[in-house]
């Protein structure tokens, strides 16, 4: 079963177990991927790496507006932004720990035969692809760095 049939079934399940915030937060989910179907030159079907890239996409807003709405003081839109982070937060693969950031970047550059900052762009990318949802592109890039220096 694909990311797109889950979150199907799972907006189903929540609108009988009448959980209206997880069920918002999956209806959010459902309308990207509608749009992202639907874009001109985009395929009818959508892989599970695109639905992960959706999904850390509206998640990484959401800690975005979340640490906005907490610098306000607006801890009613901060609590309803944190729900909805941790329904996407279901769909996307582990986060990985410092130390395995580290050293999956490490692997990518050996491989890769980078060897300065000059390689910073291919590294750049083929991090990116290879730790989709499990790793933020600024940390990737901070690694990348403090690795090539």
């Amino acid at each position: 079963m694909t990311i797109y049939e889950q979150i199907n079934e799972d907006i189903k399940a929540a609108m009988k177990a009448r959980e209206k915030d997880k069920l918002e937060a999956l209806r959010n989910i459902k309308k990207v991927m509608i749009e992202a179907k639907a874009a001109k030159g985009a395929n009818t079907e959508l892989t599970d790496e695109e639905s992960i890239k959706i999904i850390s996409k509206l998640a990484k807003q959401g800690c975005d507006s979340a640490d906005i709405y907490k610098q306000q003081g607006r801890e009613d839109l901060y609590s309803q932004e944190m729900k909805q982070i941790a329904v996407y937060e279901i769909y996307l693969p582990n986060k990985l720990t410092d130390t395995e950031l580290t050293a999956a970047i490490a692997e990518i550059i050996e491989k890769n035969g980078a060897t300065s900052l000059k390689d910073l762009g291919k590294v750049m990318g083929i991090a990116s692809k290879e730790l989709a949802g499990k790793a933020d592109g600024k940390n990737i890039m901070e690694k990348i760095k403090s690795i090539l220096k």
